[in-house]
This record gives C-alpha cells, structure tokens and sequence, in this order.
C-alpha cells in the first residue's frame, strides 16, 4: 500500500542555514546607506555615529536573548506569533505578528524596487551605458523587481535545500565584497582622501575636529540606528524547520546579531576612517549618498565596482530570507485558525507552505508597485521599524510573563534556565525598548509632511486597527465550536 508523506514542515535547516537566514534579513542597504544619510536625517550627530550604533545594540541584545530563550520552548513555524499567542495572549500575539508581517511584506517590495537602481549603478560602473539607461526606465525597472520577487518565491518553494544554495553562497560573497571596506580602512586614512578629492575634484575641504555632544540627536540617532539590527527574528520563524531547535534556534539568534552588529560597526568605522564625518554630513545635506560612492575617489575602480556588486547582493539576498520569514507567519495563523485554512497548506512533495509563499509574494508585490506610483519608500521602512520595535517589546514581556502565565511551557525552556537571568533580561529590554519606541514616535509625529498620512504611527495604528477586526472575527466564530479554546492556546500547535 502506497504511504502518503506526513504533510509537515520538513526540519531540514541546520546552524548554518538559520544563522544565514538571520544574517540576510539583517544586512543590506542600511549597511552602504544609513550610516552615512543619518547625518541628514538627524543633523548634528556628526562623529558620534559609532557610539549611536553601539547603544542601538543594547535593546536588540536584550530582545534577541528575549527571542533565544523562548524559541528553545517553543520551536515552531511563526515564531514570534507563537511565543506571544501561548506565553502571554492570543490577541496580542497576533496583531504585534501582523504588524511585523506588514511592515515586512511591504519592505520585501521596497527592497526589490530600491535593488534595481544599484544594479544600474554596476553596469555605468562597467561602462555599460545602453544597459545603466534602460534600468531607469520605470517599467523596466518594476519588472525586475518583480522577477527577483517571484523567482525567490519559486526557490523558497522547491524546499530548504534549495533555499540554502543560493542563500549560502551569497551570504559569503556578500561578507567578502563588503569586506572589501573593512580592509581599506586600515590602507587609508583622511589625508589619503583629502588628496585625491583635491586630484579628482581640483576643490579642497578643510574637516571639522568637534562638535558638541547632545543626548537629544544622540538618542534619536540611535533609535534610527536600531533598524540595523531588525531581521534576527526571521530565525524564529522558521522555528518549525530547525535540526534540533531547542540548540539550533538560540545559537544562531545570537552568532546572527553578534556577527553582523560587528560586521556592521567595522564597516561603518572604516568609512569614517577614511571619510572625514564633516564631508559626509556636508554631502548629505545635498544629495543620496552611499559607502560606495564615498570611497570612490580613493579606491581603484575596479574596487569600487566590487563594493556597488556588495550592495547589490546585499539587497538581493533579503529577498529569500524575508519570504521564508512572512510567509511562516502566515502559515501558523491559519494552522490555529485565524486565517483562511488554506494558507496552512503544505507541499506534498517539497513539504514547504506554499500557499503562504504565494501570499506572501502577492503582498511583497504591492510593496513594489506601491513604491514606484508614491514615488518614495521610506514610509514602508518607518512602519516597519515601529512595529518590530512593538514586536520586540512584547518578547520581552513574554519573557516576563510566561512563567504565570504558562509556567508548562515555561518548563521547556533549554537555555538560560535560571528565571532571576530571564527576568533581568526581560525588564531591561522593557525598558530599553520602550524608550527607544517613544523617541522613535515622537520624532516621527513631530516630522513635518505634506499629510497625516505620510507619517507611520498612525498608518501603523490603522493597521492594528484592521488586525484587530480580523482576530475578534476569527476568535468569535472559533469560540463556537471550541469551547476550550483559551485551553488550546497554552498548548503548542502540532508540527
């Protein structure tokens, strides 16, 4: 008699291909980007951008071990959903994951859309001028970004281990092309660059030593600067796919922070190194700038185009990782019924959702087309931070709360056992997230804009409003056929 295949997630990941899921989630433009624009979008920050972006590690510490220590109790697919729907409440579980897949599936499409223009910027590197012109094209450029989508899609589909080759590769290639700038850093300093913008340019620039410390733009720096951090959790949901998760799932949380926080921070440091802090707030100030064209005038060209490939890669590589993680959430949903069935869905022969995958590229899709007809796409990536810094927070009262609330889950948790550890863990990343999501509120709400709209608090708090609205409807039609639902919500859903 033919046995069909359990229809279940597949647990095929090791250390290596979470800890890359995390990694790519992690980096991409804000490494080439951020660093440098932060001097327009918060003035005045000026040589205080390395110690801005060590603080920002500070709450994602606390909210990754918050993350570490739950997924060793609760390894399943959704992670995040699951943590907060059995360890604190199903409500809150929900519409703090919605938000985080929101402002995730819209920022897959603002990835993909801002990819084209650094693909652009290789080819006129290459001297490609008929292909670099055609990329500015809108059409073109919306159709690429839309094949990279669901050519990802496809991939993520095909199962794990076609999701780990490509996703491995282009990780390491990714850290050598950006490795690139670490090692220039210790070649180059400020005099080396002086020299040849005055060769280049025939102009001179005279650097600025000092400028006064405030806690105000430090604080605000930092909050921007946390978005560097946002992607770990990606690890998490994946949670139902992890070898030995109760191990894996911790470890690669943390060797995922801790090795692109440092990544990050090297890399950043030898841009400053090389680049007076002066210039890049000058530049800034007038125009996109980018670690690329910054160090254009003192590297080779044909480093330079090493370096624009980097980014591009950077970029690509968020693609495949971000899918898998918006796409699990989608399926624990439906698996506890909150959402259509259907997306719960798996594979018979690849043992991978792909309904959810489908959703997901649907959704990241908007995101692409969204960001061509506004025109701007920081909207997507302010909505973004403002719910993964809510997600964050509720991790970590989770943590706080699981040990009443569900002390039999509790019970499973396998690392950092010792409850005083898990409850200082908890309360400083309370406390530091909380912060960190008032300065982050305030400097948005006093932004000013052409509309309200235009700012992300309250586009964020009308999609909570529609999550909301989803969760009491689901809830309500659940209650009248399972009475014992809060019950079924301590358990953990079967794999």
């Amino acid at each position: 008699m033919f046995n069909a295949k359990p229809k279940k997630l597949a647990r095929q990941m090791g250390l290596l291909a979470l800890t890359a899921t995390g990694v790519c989630s992690m980096l991409g433009a804000s490494i080439n980007v951020v660093p440098f624009m932060i001097q327009r979008n918060v003035p005045g920050i000026g040589p205080y951008v390395l110690p801005a972006f060590a603080f920002a590690a500070i709450p994602a510490l606390f909210a990754a071990l918050a993350y570490g220590i739950l997924g060793s109790a609760m390894p399943r697919a959704g992670g995040s959903y699951i943590y907060a729907s059995r360890g604190l409440n199903p409500y809150l579980g929900f519409i703090a994951s919605f938000s985080q897949w929101f402002g995730l599936s819209i920022v897959i499409g603002v990835i993909a859309y801002v990819t084209v223009p650094f693909i652009r910027d290789v080819t006129l590197a290459l001297g490609w001028e008929g292909t670099s012109q055609s990329l500015e094209i809108g059409w073109i450029r919306v159709t690429i970004a839309l094949s990279l989508i669901w050519a990802f899609v496809a991939i993520n589909i095909q199962g794990i281990k076609s999701y780990e080759r490509i996703v491995l590769p282009m990780m390491f290639l990714m850290f050598g092309l950006g490795g690139i700038v670490i090692v220039a850093g210790l070649i180059y300093d400020a005099s080396d660059f002086l020299l040849a913008l005055e060769n280049n340019t025939g102009t001179t620039f005279e650097p600025t030593e000092h400028t006064d410390f405030d806690w105000r733009i430090f604080l605000s720096a930092a909050a921007l600067l946390f978005s560097s951090f946002i992607g770990f959790d990606s690890i998490a949901q994946a949670g139902g796919e992890a070898k030995n998760p109760t191990k894996s799932l911790p470890t690669a949380i943390l060797l995922a922070i801790f090795g692109v926080g440092l990544f990050y921070f090297l890399f950043a440091a030898s841009v400053y190194h090389i680049v007076p802090w002066s210039y890049v707030a000058q530049e800034a100030m007038g125009k996109d700038i980018s670690a690329p064209g910054l160090l254009s005038y003192v590297l080779p060209s044909g480093l330079g185009i090493a370096i624009l490939a980097g980014a591009a890669i950077a970029l690509i590589n968020d693609l495949p990782a971000m899918l898998l993680s918006v796409s699990r959430l989608m399926f624990a949903w439906a698996k506890d019924g909150i959402f259509p069935k259907a997306v719960s869905k798996i594979h018979p022969k690849k043992q991978t959702p792909h309904v959810a995958l489908w959703a997901a590229g649907g959704m990241a899709s908007i995101g692409v087309l969204g960001s061509h007809f506004a025109g701007d796409f920081f909207l997507g990536i302010d909505i973004m931070v403002t719910s993964m810094m809510v997600n964050f927070l509720l991790m970590c009262i989770t943590l706080v709360s699981i040990g009443k609330l569900n002390p039999e889950i509790a019970k499973r948790i396998g690392v950092l056992k010792n409850r005083t550890m898990q409850l200082l863990i908890g309360w400083m990343g309370i406390g530091s997230l909380s912060a960190f999501l008032i300065i982050h509120t305030y400097k948005d709400m006093m932004a000013e804009t052409k509309a309200w709209y235009f700012h992300s608090t309250p586009i964020w708090g009308i999609v909570m409003g529609v999550a909301s609205a989803i969760f009491v409807y689901n809830w309500v039609r659940l209650k009248k056929n399972e009475p014992l639902l809060k019950e079924r919500f301590l358990q953990l859903p079967e794999e």
